[in-house]
């Protein structure tokens, strides 16, 4: 029987390859790149943030907030994600060839990096403390889940963003396509529904 369980990592491991795989994203972008490539890689970008917020928003954040209502991360980790959320709107409609597009990504940059750093110094140790490695694990299962189903009719456009803004590095394509193998792997798979379960 198929068990997603086993092949998933845990709630904070994938938040850190999240976190990787958006910074390596960005490193591939520069100025000088090809609009279409600039937008490739822009869009690679939005696409990876938009998941990662949904799954934090819908799985990780909700049982932090139950373990501490009043830490203040968590209080302002919403509203940085619909900043970010602003910033990609204004970025997808804006042309790669404008000069206007390097500064958008460089403002949600400099966004993302700052959120990053409050998550991986503060949150996800946290709650590498405060919770078991089982109920990790679970809630790693439960955000698989979600992120299959959420990559889903994306998938033909992350491939293909994949393939022309990667096109100049090997290792930026291991890292950009570790999450798309996955679900490419197990999209025909019946997963199990995630369900928030309260401990």
């Amino acid at each position: 029987m198929f068990s997603l369980s086993k092949l998933s990592p845990s709630v904070t491991d994938m938040i850190r390859f999240d976190h990787s795989h958006v910074l390596v994203t960005f490193h591939q972008y520069t100025a000088n790149s090809r609009p279409s490539v600039k937008k490739a890689l822009a869009d690679t970008i939005c696409d990876a943030l938009e998941i990662h917020a949904t799954l934090e928003e819908e799985i990780f954040y909700p049982v932090l907030r139950r373990l501490d209502p009043n830490e203040p991360i968590i209080q302002k980790s919403e509203p940085e994600h619909d900043e970010m959320r602003r910033l990609i709107a204004e970025l997808r409609a804006t042309d790669a060839k404008d000069v206007r597009h390097d500064q958008i990504l460089n403002d949600l940059m400099r966004d993302v990096m700052h959120h990053v750093a409050d998550e991986e110094t503060v949150l996800l140790p946290a709650a590498e403390t405060m919770l078991s490695k089982e109920r990790l694990e679970e809630l790693g299962t439960q955000m698989t889940s979600r992120r299959l189903a959420l990559l889903k009719p994306k998938a033909g456009k992350i491939a293909k963003n994949t393939a022309v803004g990667f096109s100049g590095s090997t290792t930026a394509i291991v890292v950009g396509l570790g999450a798309a193998v996955m679900a490419a792997r197990f999209m025909s798979k019946k997963l199990p529904e995630p369900s928030l379960q309260r401990h």
